[in-house]
């Protein structure tokens, strides 16, 4: 779930809310411009911050991808015994794809969560961002009860790319 709270002491309120309502602190992130001070606040980490997840997973595939490609140009343009064609295939594979992911982590680890762009300007002029993970069947109980109590609350709705919490 994703609000948009006006000020520190209404994000504090909603997070004892979230926490009245059995949603574990572990599972309520927030997010502010740099150097707002978040007393009190379980504050997003870098994994939810940057891109880091995202560019591991289109490396990791990319990079499969690529290192079976070379895998099989290697193979093609060698005399290699037949025995060896498959495994060196596989092991271009998936050194390509370890490869791909360290370094798209890496460059993603830099960049701003893309999940989060449309947050950036409510951010900026010094609203809170708080994100909570529900389980599905929750969604709508703990949305209607948060509505409730807190009108000043910008509810922005449910992260979709986010597979159902357990």
């Amino acid at each position: 779930l994703y609000f948009i709270m006006p000020d520190l002491p209404s994000a504090r309120r909603m997070m004892d809310d979230l926490l009245l309502a059995r949603i574990e602190e572990r599972h309520i992130h927030f997010l502010a411009r740099r150097g707002m001070a978040m007393d009190g606040l379980h504050e997003a980490n870098h994994l939810q911050k940057s891109d880091l997840v995202h560019g591991a997973q289109v490396g990791l595939a990319l990079g499969a991808l690529l290192g079976v490609v070379l895998g099989a140009v290697v193979v093609m343009t060698t005399a290699t015994q037949d025995r060896w064609q498959i495994p060196i295939v596989l092991g271009a594979g998936l050194a390509g794809a370890i490869f791909g992911a360290w370094v798209a982590s890496m460059v993603g680890s830099a960049v701003p969560n893309s999940r989060l762009k449309q947050f950036e300007s409510a951010i900026a002029d010094g609203r809170i961002l708080v994100m909570a993970d529900v389980p599905q069947y929750r969604v709508n109980e703990v949305r209607e009860s948060l509505g409730a109590r807190h009108p000043e609350a910008e509810d922005r709705g449910v992260d979709p790319h986010i597979p159902a919490f357990p």
